[in-house]
């Protein structure tokens, strides 16, 4: 049987547009996600949705087309809409799931697709598996049955009939009721009785007109950059990182704003940028939500974090006497336990997070509202409400993520090494070793690192953290040389 050319990483499948993801793999993809449907469902109902980059629009129409040709009522998003906003309709609607067309925070040269279940939240490895298995079923039938129950139709003179099967298809709009959601979740009173201003940065994508305008309709000060659509991402990426929101820092300066947000390409990330224009951490932003939901709502809950997210998490934890989760890296993990209703809240180091009783799927838009309530709430800066949390934990926590671009040779080199277990790392003791997603060494110091390949990109991760900027710093530079030493 030939491999699959479809492969699932953490948050569903992305490729190069043109390269890997084209019109071909895409009507493949979609079929094997119809057969999986069919398999698991009777007539099944299945949103379509898409974000703001290259060829959206027409791979969410050629979708449609694959689907109700294997008889799948469908339902297509109207406008580029968020990934938070595709997951509540499912939970909403009770929908079989849906197919969502993003590369989420990828550079501009990638799209993607995520695949929801009925359960609102990430495809789980068992399904993904099953859709690459049909994918590889597909591609070694010797001849494609046009009659049979799951046709593959590669012939381009189709390709005509995608628009007419976008304009026959059931349209929808997700925002209002998304945004009646986040009313129940956000306690825009408090936001609003700050009497400050907030910068938005949509970084072009899916939360314009949704972020913006849940604090406008609440009558809180909203100014707003990069709100319009703009496939090259002004030739970066929707990226939520520092780099990237350095429009963002300036503009809340410039505008003497009480803090600035930042949603990634199609909104499940979060960026916040404090009153003075500095770049937080999402993993200390992660730490401080825990910690004001545990307070203001009265949810006495464990949290859940990845394996690569910061111990400041728990931390927290202890000092409110609870525990917390360790997932792999993939939201999905961190959906399930949301869904058992067995955390207040999970989040990961990537900038993503929900909290009890929502969908079990990143929310950046919400992120971004409630760190908002949080400043408004406590009345001081986030550096402030970081260095407060510090003394009252009695340590600090700094961690680093460092992506490496290996070679073939030095990437089966690092991958070699990391399968030793070993007692001494970078000149350090070795406490314990992790292997739950990578390998991560925890040293006798309290510091500690992971690495791991990325699921979503070429990249050789490494995550550190240590109690000091300073050692932080060393710590992630001696991972580096390690790696790359032969």
């Amino acid at each position: 049987m030939a491999p699959s050319p479809i492969k699932f990483g953490t948050s569903g499948w992305r490729g190069i547009i043109a390269d890997d993801f084209t019109i071909d793999t895409v009507r493949l993809a979609v079929t094997a996600i119809a057969g999986h449907i069919i398999s698991k469902s009777k007539n099944p109902t299945i949103l379509v949705a898409y974000d703001t980059r290259f060829y959206s629009e027409e791979f969410s129409a050629l979708a449609v087309d694959v689907l109700q040709q294997h008889h799948i009522r469908t339902l297509l998003c109207e406008t580029f809409t968020p990934t938070p906003a595709v997951a509540y309709e499912i939970q909403r609607s009770k929908l079989d799931g849906a197919i969502n067309f993003t590369a989420s925070h990828n550079p501009a040269a990638y799209h993607g697709l995520k695949f929801s279940s009925s359960d609102a939240g990430p495809a789980l490895p068992e399904v993904t598996k099953d859709i690459e298995a049909r994918v590889a079923t597909i591609l070694n039938q010797p001849a494609v049955d046009k009659d049979g129950p799951f046709p593959l139709h590669f012939n381009h003179a189709d390709d005509s009939n995608h628009t007419d099967a976008r304009k026959k298809t059931e349209t929808v709009n997700l925002r209002n009721d998304y945004l009646k959601r986040l009313n129940e979740l956000v306690r825009f009173d408090i936001i609003r009785k700050a009497n400050a201003k907030f910068v938005f940065d949509a970084l072009h994508g899916c939360g314009a007109g949704y972020l913006d305008k849940a604090l406008a309709d609440h009558g809180i000060p909203i100014q707003s950059i990069r709100l319009n659509r703009d496939c090259l991402f002004d030739g970066t990426g929707p990226d939520v990182s520092e780099e990237n929101l350095s429009p963002l820092c300036k503009s809340v300066t410039d505008s003497n704003a009480l803090a600035g947000l930042a949603t990634d390409g199609d909104a499940d990330r979060f960026g916040i940028v404090d009153r003075d224009g500095t770049w937080i951490q999402p993993n200390l932003i992660l730490a401080l939500l825990y910690d004001y939901l545990v307070e203001t709502r009265g949810w006495k809950m464990p949290a859940a974090r990845s394996v690569a997210t910061t111990q400041m998490i728990d931390a927290v934890a202890k000092s409110h006497g609870q525990t917390v989760h360790q997932t792999p890296v993939g939201f999905k993990y961190i959906g399930q336990l949301i869904r058992e209703d067995k955390i207040a809240f999970g989040g990961e180091e990537s900038a993503g997070l929900t909290i009890r009783g929502h969908i079990p799927e990143k929310d950046g838009i919400l992120a971004c509202l409630l760190v908002a309530e949080m400043i408004a709430a406590r009345g001081s800066s986030l550096k402030e409400q970081i260095a407060a949390a510090f003394k009252k934990l009695g340590r600090e926590f700094h961690p680093i993520r460092e992506n490496l671009h290996l070679t073939d040779e030095q990437k089966a080199n690092a991958v070699r090494k990391l399968a030793v277990d070993t007692s001494t790392l970078t000149g350090r003791k070795v406490v314990s070793t992790d292997r739950t997603d990578g390998a991560k060494f925890s040293f006798d110091d309290g510091s500690w690192m992971l690495t791991r390949l990325s699921g979503t990109e070429p990249l050789l991760r490494i995550y550190v953290e240590a109690d000091s900027g300073a050692a932080s710093t060393k710590l992630v530079r001696d991972a580096t040389d390690w790696i790359l030493q032969k």
